[in-house]
């Protein structure tokens, strides 16, 4: 990434990655508690995941903000949905844990897409 805005986007992406590996390990740990195989190998995450691929061609901090933007909007969306399912099963820990999934991933929505937005 490069731009004026680097070390403020740099450090919001590395606050985003910690609390994401967080969210990720609490699930693969519900995974196995409920008799599942954490299957989290990058290969197997990356063939069964909803998020589209990273621009790997950009550099400017603005096109990075889209593309975090859009991978949170997408992780969100799918957390909201697994609450649902998980509500439908009758899993209020499950749902609960993807209840602070979703409300940590739109908290960094909401601080990702404040870079967007003009001084009005």
């Amino acid at each position: 990434m490069k731009g004026p805005h680097f070390i403020g986007l740099h450090e919001l992406f590395d606050k985003i990655a910690e609390d994401v590996e967080s969210y990720v390990d609490m699930i693969a740990e519900r995974v196995v508690q409920m008799g599942g195989i954490a299957k989290g190998t990058a290969r197997v995450t990356a063939a069964h995941s909803r998020l589209q691929e990273y621009p790997l061609d950009i550099a400017d901090g603005a096109a990075h903000v889209e593309a975090v933007a859009r991978a949170l909007s997408t992780f969100g969306r799918e957390a909201r949905l697994t609450v649902q399912e998980t509500d439908r099963l009758d899993d209020a820990d499950s749902a609960d844990i993807f209840t602070e999934v979703s409300r940590g991933i739109d908290k960094w929505l909401w601080f990702v897409e404040a870079h967007t937005q003009a001084d009005k």
